[in-house]
């Protein structure tokens, strides 16, 4: 097993205080740092935008409604969704090759934002933060972006990179919370956590 499934099967393993509504290693990864133990349960929603509908607003309708379609009654439900947003278009995952190598070429050497919602729903209760980030690129060359996309790293990531991985290299600098650039910002996380009373590490 690699480092990421210990660390999600130790999360996992412990007493669960909160389910996340994501498929996601990388926010199962990211709750484990922050000390919360959880259950995963994969919603299954349209995630489109709705015509003429704000990234920022589409973002948090999707968390919450994530978050909304999974069963939990006796547990915290957790959601999130990120977007790449670049020109006002929110560009999700590259259908193929072109569409990735496209989506590079568009972000080198510009600025985007990385958009993600967090949604906590307990009851009939719900509580949601929004975290926004702006990301610089170099200058990508044509050749950089088709190796890229050979490392099988863009294909499952929103905005075709992940910064977390070998797409770090194309970052020139962060305004913002990296952790909501993954996917899931822990300091909107962890606060809407202690407001329902989900202990962090520190009061583990």
């Amino acid at each position: 097993m690699d480092v990421d499934g210990q660390r999600t099967a130790r999360a996992d393993d412990g007493v669960a205080r909160v389910v996340l509504a994501s498929a996601s290693p990388r926010r199962r990864e990211l709750l484990w740092q922050i000390g919360v133990p959880h259950r995963v349960a994969a919603p299954g929603i349209d995630e489109q935008r709705r015509r003429d509908e704000a990234p920022e607003v589409c973002v948090q309708r999707l968390a919450l409604a994530k978050a909304r379609c999974v069963p939990a009654p006796d547990l915290p439900v957790l959601g999130a969704d990120t977007a790449v947003v670049l020109d006002d278009e929110m560009l999700g995952k590259p259908r193929d090759r072109a569409s990735a190598l496209a989506m590079l070429q568009r972000l080198s050497g510009r600025t985007h934002r990385v958009l993600t919602a967090v949604a906590l729903v307990t009851g009939a209760r719900h509580e949601l933060m929004l975290s926004s980030s702006e990301v610089d690129f170099r200058t990508l060359s044509a050749r950089e972006c088709e190796q890229y996309w050979a490392s099988g790293e863009p294909r499952d990531k929103a905005g075709g990179y992940a910064i977390q991985g070998l797409g770090a290299v194309f970052v020139r600098a962060l305004r913002g919370s990296y952790s909501g650039v993954m996917g899931l910002p822990l300091f909107e996380t962890a606060t809407l956590l202690a407001a329902a009373g989900v202990p962090c590490w520190r009061d583990a």
